[in-house]
């Protein structure tokens, strides 16, 4: 039994850093709907920003916990759950993105929509809505909530990740920070938002939706 302790031990000794996933297709494989040059910073900088941002913060807490230092391990609480946010919900954009996307779920998912929004147009318009109304910076999600094995809608503020802080698993994630679409939509987000249904990757959703609820 030493022996198998050994190897999660050694993981926590040497954590591994987290680092910027690559992208299923090209940075200009969305167009016309999200430009190639939205893509590029989105994903090269301003998630790579979240990755590395999380790696100090995890040192610090780390150095911090060593310590026993209770007030540093507070004070890196926001960090941790913004960069970790950004990392965690930036992962899962990229994902429900596809050059082939766009179009209805089918299957188990989409009979799902309906049960719960009534059919996929209000589910559409319902998120649409959602997204559209987040204040400042946030995210539109669709979530599925396992207590009552049921599809939600909700939105969040800025990166706050949608199980960490709501209990929803993420599904469907809309990013609706300026920097997904400034450069093409300047403020007008319900364009961007119009757009990006052209790019939905259903089969993604659904096989996040099958995971969950086994």
């Amino acid at each position: 039994s030493g022996a198998k302790l050994v190897a999660p031990l050694g993981c926590l000794v040497s954590r591994q850093k987290h680092t910027l996933p690559d992208l299923p297709y090209d940075y200009g494989a969305l167009e016309p709907h999200i430009n190639a040059e939205i893509m590029q910073l989105h994903h090269s900088k301003h998630h790579a920003t979240y990755v590395n941002n999380l790696n100090v913060a995890e040192e610090k807490y780390k150095e911090a916990l060593a310590k026993g230092d209770i007030t540093a391990q507070v004070s890196l609480q926001p960090a941790l759950k913004f960069n970790g946010g950004g990392h965690i919900n930036h992962t899962i954009f990229w994902t429900n993105l596809s050059p082939n996307g766009g179009g209805e779920p089918k299957g188990e998912l989409m009979e799902a929509i309906k049960r719960d929004f009534g059919s996929f147009a209000n589910f559409k318009e319902k998120l649409t809505a959602v997204s559209v109304g987040v204040q400042g910076s946030g995210w539109g999600w669709l979530g599925y909530n396992k207590e009552q094995g049921r599809l939600q809608i909700a939105a969040c503020a800025n990166q706050d990740p949608l199980q960490g802080t709501t209990g929803l698993i993420p599904l469907l994630g809309i990013d609706v920070w300026e920097h997904a679409y400034y450069l093409q939509y300047k403020n007008v987000r319900p364009d961007y938002l119009k757009a990006i249904w052209n790019v939905i990757d259903w089969e993604n959703i659904s096989s996040r939706y099958a995971a969950c609820k086994k």
